[in-house]
């Protein structure tokens, strides 16, 4: 039986499933494009960048960071499922950003009454240069193609703007 504090989800999928067509659609990413983006809820990558289910692969973690995981699914989309671009989107009022990871292990372990001393969290003082170190940690990744196209960008969540990072290797 289904937990109680999930019946609105569950009443919203059988809504879903009445109405659910098999598009048919293969596990590729049709426009050839894989989006890296913090877990903001704030943010909506495909309404963000003119897509539709099935065009792109969409990663998500705290921070938009190139994390083991991230690289791994990376690897696997570029070379699996038709990825030919890297689009990084960190965003503006990040949580990870203007913050160090101390001060993230604090406030975690003030929350949670557990020790985070142990934890990494990869936050950053400096988001643009966070993602430029990890634009270059998908370049040097020896199971990815010299030739994949990566962008580096921030999503300003109150303008809906998004803007390339000017330094970030390939934006623009």
């Amino acid at each position: 039986m289904a937990e109680p504090h999930f019946d609105d989800l569950l009443n919203a999928n059988r809504r879903y499933q009445q109405r659910f067509i098999d598009s048919g659609m293969r596990g590729r990413a049709a426009r050839g494009l894989a989006v890296l983006t913090c877990i903001d809820s704030r943010i909506d990558p495909l309404a963000m960048l003119g897509l539709t289910p099935g065009d792109a692969k969409i990663i998500r973690n705290a921070g938009a960071r190139v994390t083991d995981d991230a690289l791994r699914s990376l690897v696997l989309a570029v070379n699996l499922l038709g990825v030919e671009r890297v689009c990084v989107v960190a965003h503006t009022d990040c949580a990870m950003a203007g913050s160090t990871d101390d001060q993230v292990r604090d406030r975690v372990s003030d929350a949670s009454g557990a020790d985070a001393s142990g934890w990494t969290f990869l936050a950053t003082t400096d988001q643009h240069q966070a993602l430029r170190e990890d634009i270059a940690r998908i370049r040097s990744c020896e199971l990815l193609p010299d030739d994949l196209v990566i962008g580096g960008f921030v999503f300003d969540v109150h303008t809906g703007a998004l803007v390339p990072d000017p330094d970030a290797p390939g934006a623009g």
